[in-house]
């Protein structure tokens, strides 16, 4: 259900307003119809959903970091360092928006093949007390490392698919759950998560100082790119 990908793209500097990128990708394929994927970070911060934006103390707290607004559903979603997103574009077929179960499956069987070469086990599914919890997560020992989403858009005609992953690639699980926490209440929400129900890629392996890189060519591998290019946009 995923194309095969023209290119990899790997940002290698952050990106500040990456919802605005991704948007801009997805009109650059509408525009020139190849399948692209895109490997990237942001700074510190946040990207919510929209419903967030009805909560009693939105606009009324200083947080910390970059907070982006997503048009799509779920909860909060970390950004920083030690985290990796995966942005997968292409066109749809003939009769638009595909099956988003299936390709949510494969997004999950393509990440879990990567992680294998590292030496990892993740299986798709819900986990409790996670940041953006969904049956499509991926987790390692029933902790999760990767949270994943789907978005389709009609632009210029054609019928445009977004599969986005956030890996956690080395990014401490504490004080991911304690900065979440902090924000959910600073905005008067009352959701919380557990730091036991999170994991990082590094934790679950054994690293190595060149542990990241390897991470992110495992990730770029299973996209099967005809061409990998390296940008140092912020």
């Amino acid at each position: 259900m995923l194309p095969a990908f023209d290119k990899l793209i790997w940002h290698t500097a952050p990106l500040r307003g990456a919802i605005a990128h991704e948007a801009m990708w997805m009109s650059e394929c509408a525009a020139h119809g190849r399948p692209v994927a895109h490997l990237w970070q942001a700074p510190p911060g946040w990207v919510v959903p929209a419903t967030y934006t009805h909560l009693p103390r939105w606009g009324q707290v200083s947080l910390e970091g970059e907070l982006q607004v997503r048009a799509s559903g779920g909860g909060l979603v970390p950004q920083g360092p030690g985290i990796w997103n995966l942005s997968l574009i292409w066109v749809g077929g003939p009769s638009g928006v595909a099956n988003s179960t299936a390709i949510y499956q494969a997004l999950c069987v393509r990440l879990s093949q990567a992680f294998e070469t590292l030496g990892l086990e993740a299986v798709a599914g819900a986990v409790e007390g996670s940041f953006c919890d969904g049956r499509f997560n991926l987790a390692i020992s029933g902790r999760k490392v990767v949270g994943t989403a789907q978005a389709w858009r009609r632009l210029a005609g054609q019928t445009v698919g977004l599969a986005h992953a956030v890996i956690v690639v080395d990014a401490d699980p504490n004080d991911l759950a304690d900065r979440a926490n902090e924000v959910e209440l600073a905005l008067g929400h009352e959701r919380r998560y557990r730091a036991e129900a999170m994991t990082s890629l590094r934790r679950e392996a054994s690293g190595g100082v060149d542990f990241e890189e390897r991470v992110l060519q495992a990730l770029a591998a299973s996209m099967n790119p005809i061409e990998e290019h390296e940008h140092g946009l912020a």
